[in-house]
């Protein structure tokens, strides 16, 4: 669980970076969960667009999101959402709070 100071610290980081992938009217696919789950791994904090095709509203999107990923959902801003799971990779420089 993330405290608010590292919430507000994973926010800040994710407001400069652009969206990698978008949730649309498929919904959330095994593809989707699988391409989430590498980028997780290569980059811990990663920001998605939730379009409204997408059918339920952005929060329900990304918190069911994150429950399949093992992740913390960061943030939900209007629809986009920043995602942050710790990487298990080993020589690799994780995100310092």
């Amino acid at each position: 669980m993330l405290t608010s100071k590292q919430r507000a610290n994973l926010k800040s980081m994710a407001s400069t970076m652009k969206p990698i992938m978008q949730v649309g009217k498929e919904g959330i696919g095994e593809n989707l969960v699988n391409a989430l789950s590498d980028a997780l791994e290569a980059r811990e904090l990663v920001k998605i667009t939730l379009l409204p095709a997408s059918g339920d509203d952005g929060e329900n999107v990304a918190v069911n999101l994150a429950e399949l990923l093992g992740a913390e959902l960061v943030a939900v801003i209007g629809r986009k959402a920043i995602l942050y799971r710790r990487s298990s990779k080993k020589d690799f420089k994780h995100i310092e709070f």
